[in-house]
């Protein structure tokens, strides 16, 4: 069964009424770090691991207090990991939790002029502010995956009976009329815990695992004294500290703004799963634990935290999915404000996917490939090797099919994006060209239901067609 949901079905713009105490802050204890640590040394030691964070796991490691109808958002009624005298904490179940990341700068402080601002509007450790980021994460045991959907700041929606845009939840409600907006927005999801992290915790993260390897995509820049912000970063592939991963993570100064920013998001996400669990992060944890300490504000307990990440340790990367929620941009002729709207149906059919939403929708309905839109993005530079794709697409019946921006370095592999989260299809579309691997990302060409980015092993697979 799943965990059940305390939301009715929402009519997702209908004003409704809500009553958000303020939250009043606690002191972390000391020993939250344990339950951390044992998720890096697992494979060394997991009945004394296990022993530790079921003896010390069962507090949330909570930054803030949540009133009784604030803790009710979220669906604690039902135990979510398991452990013993002989193994580590193991998911029971799966688990929807929400991701904030928070940036307040000292002009959204209530007692603005008593910050010591340094000249300029500086940034806050705190939690109260704009959520800059929002991902939906599910864990899943049962299907053996991981599933992320990233929401756009900008994202048009009912937050506490007013519309705006959805990263005014956290500021107005924190994280739990952020969890009630967001579920409402996709239609009654239940939302099991949450975890919020402000911007300068993310920096230090990255320090303290080393930075991050990231293939930079363009080069990019951008200054503004006011906020002391400065983005200098060329493209091409390289290891990020963490203030350069914080640039490449802020810029938003493009054609495509926020949206570029969530693509931008998830191909760091990429990169620090693959490398965060690495043998080698196991000596880092020292300055990992203090960063959680002071920069992370959640209602998982420890138990709870070492069970998500020792699943997420044993999940294959093709298992890891990254969904961006479907909607398009508004147009500033009917709108004062930029926005991202919403796609209701195809959220919807997301929820139900891969968030454990039950309603009618049937996410397995064929889709006939002459209405599937598919862009290909060529790493090969080889005009022959492209027409030959867009051939063989046409001959069985792909004819909704154009060629998008060009690939800045090659790749080895073929990629099948499944842009939209339509994994089906994108299998499909794979065992037909018998070439590369199916990722469900939203980090191909926005425009496209599956895009396509073409590798040198199509050249090898094709080279005496071609």
């Amino acid at each position: 069964m799943s965990p059940s949901n305390p939301f009715p079905k929402p009519n997702r713009l209908r004003p409704h009424t809500s009553n958000m105490p303020n939250k009043k802050k606690t002191s972390l204890p000391r020993w939250v770090g344990v339950g951390v640590l044992l998720a890096g040394i697992a494979s060394a030691s997991a009945a004394a691991g296990a022993f530790l964070a079921v003896s010390l796991g069962s507090t949330p490691l909570q930054q803030s207090n949540l009133s009784a109808a604030e803790a009710a958002v979220f669906t604690q009624n039902e135990p979510i990991s398991a452990a013993n005298s002989l193994r580590l904490p193991h998911l029971t179940r799966p688990v929807n939790v929400l991701l904030l990341g928070v940036k307040v700068t000292s002009s959204d402080i209530d007692d603005y002029e008593a910050i010591d601002r340094e000249g300029y509007d500086s940034l806050v450790d705190s939690f109260e502010g704009l959520s800059d980021t929002m991902l939906m994460l599910r864990f899943d045991p049962r299907n053996e995956r991981v599933s992320v959907l990233s929401v756009p700041r900008d994202t048009r929606t009912n937050v506490d009976g007013v519309v705006t845009k959805i990263n005014e939840a956290n500021r107005q409600g924190g994280p739990a009329l952020s969890a009630q907006s967001v579920s409402e927005l996709m239609g009654g999801v239940a939302i099991d815990r949450y975890m919020r992290i402000n911007v300068q915790g993310v920096e230090k993260l990255i320090d303290a695992l080393g930075g991050v390897e990231v293939d930079v995509p363009k080069d990019m820049k951008y200054q503004d004294d006011s906020q002391h912000l400065y983005i200098n970063l060329k493209a091409g592939t390289q290891r990020l500290d963490g203030d350069k991963a914080m640039q490449f993570l802020r810029f938003r100064y493009d054609d495509q703004g926020d949206i570029g920013r969530v693509q931008r998001q998830q191909i760091l996400m990429r990169s620090l799963t693959e490398q965060a669990l690495n043998p080698t992060t196991i000596a880092r944890l020292p300055k990992i634990l203090s960063v959680i300490q002071s920069h992370v504000d959640t209602n998982l307990s420890v138990e709870e935290l070492v069970a998500l990440v020792g699943y997420t340790s044993q999940t294959r990367r093709s298992d890891v999915q990254m969904l961006m929620l479907p909607g398009d941009f508004s147009n500033y002729n009917d709108y004062e404000l930029s926005y991202w709207l919403p796609n209701y149906s195809e959220i919807d059919r997301i929820s139900e996917q891969y968030f454990g939403l039950e309603s009618a929708y049937n996410v397995s309905e064929y889709r006939d490939p002459s209405s599937l839109r598919v862009v290909i993005q060529d790493s090969t530079y080889d005009d022959i090797a492209v027409q030959s794709l867009i051939n063989s697409l046409y001959d069985t019946g792909y004819y909704n099919v154009s060629v998008g921006r060009s690939l800045r370095d090659p790749i080895r592999d073929t990629r099948i994006v499944a842009q939209r989260g339509d994994i089906e299809s994108a299998r499909d579309l794979q065992s037909f060209l018998n070439v590369g691997e199916v990722r469900v990302e939203s980090t191909g060409n926005l425009d496209s239901d599956i895009t396509i980015q073409l590798g040198e092993d199509w050249l090898s697979e094709h080279g005496e067609a071609l």
